[in-house]
């Protein structure tokens, strides 16, 4: 028998040592669209599959981060038979950081008590002191955790050395706002990459279109579906024959990006793609730049671009670019 908490915006997953997987302790309650989402992401529902100590994702405007660990004899948890367990925290921000630490103390606490009470007081003294405190288990302060550490923590410079001169395409698609799908078949490589794309457009700081974490099902197409531009992963192959999901196909493993024949015409590059191509590989070179310097270099450039549109548009009469503004 296997036991699934979930603690006000966080939640828990547990298995015991017959392999089965129960939902056995929710606060509050959550409609049973998003369970089953969340139970499909718990690698303790994934029968052979990889052990994950922490994956993130999106779903309907809300963030979920599961943590999952293993338990080792003897615990509190011994009397329930419980080999592992997960616990979900549900939130409306995207900082994987912050959520990973907080659960760990969280996974820490019930071990140690074997009880979801714990859990739930430390839950709350965060939510109204922002901070949680305990020598045994650890601590963690709100804080620590400013959002922008959070937009930064991934390396656009391994991204640029990964795909070079074709970063202008993930730079063009996400200008555009149009559709990226990622695929690798390792959970952790698909969270790592994915979530520093939104970076390359930094002056829109907009996270949202972020779903590094999305199954081929009919529930959870429809939310991205939802979306008018995303950036969304996938582990299942089967997603590279989908292509009325995306603009732009990123595989990963094989370091090659694809755009779709209906987004060519709009994907189309000229010189000014080619000179911005080169600001990105350049800054990204240059062993002296720090991530964040990489990621400001484009934001200049970027600003550049729209103020120039701008000034074009207030030129132009009726509000028409013509050939000769340009």
């Amino acid at each position: 028998m296997g036991l699934i908490k979930l603690i006000s915006p966080h939640y828990s997953i547990k298995k015991d040592v017959n392999g089965d997987t129960l939902w056995v302790w929710c606060y509050p309650s959550v409609d049973s669209q998003l369970r089953q989402v969340l139970l499909s992401k718990c690698c303790l529902t994934q029968d052979g599959r990889d052990f994950h100590t922490f994956v993130f994702g999106q779903f309907c405007r809300t963030w979920y981060y599961i943590t999952t660990v293993e338990v080792q004899e003897p615990t509190a948890l011994s009397k329930v038979q419980c080999d592992s367990f997960s616990i979900v925290v549900t939130a409306k921000d995207f900082n994987p950081e912050k959520y990973a630490a907080l659960s760990r103390i969280l996974c820490r606490m019930y071990v140690k008590h074997g009880s979801p009470v714990k859990m739930m007081e430390a839950y709350i003294t965060v939510l109204t002191k922002g901070i949680c405190q305990s020598d045994e288990n650890g601590s963690f302060l709100i804080k620590d955790y400013d959002v922008r550490k959070a937009y930064l923590a991934g390396s656009v410079k391994d991204v640029v050395s990964q795909f070079g001169m074709e970063t202008i395409i993930l730079y063009t698609a996400l200008m555009l706002k149009k559709r990226i799908v990622v695929h690798h078949p390792r959970i952790e490589a698909l969270l790592e990459f994915t979530r520093v794309l939104p970076a390359l457009t930094w002056h829109r700081k907009d996270w949202s279109i972020l779903h590094p974490y999305v199954h081929l099902t009919e529930t959870e197409l429809e939310d991205l579906s939802r979306c008018p531009g995303y950036v969304a992963g996938f582990v299942d192959p089967e997603v590279s024959n989908r292509s009325d999901l995306f603009d732009v196909y990123v595989n990963l493993p094989d370091s090659v990006i694809t755009v779709s024949q209906s987004a060519k015409e709009a994907m189309a590059m000229g010189k000014l793609h080619k000179d911005i191509g080169h600001l990105i590989v350049q800054s990204a070179e240059d062993t002296d730049r720090s991530d964040s310097q990489v990621i400001k270099d484009i934001s200049v450039k970027t600003k550049e671009i729209l103020s120039n549109l701008v000034s074009l548009a207030n030129e132009c009469d009726d509000s028409k670019l013509t050939l000769d503004a340009l």
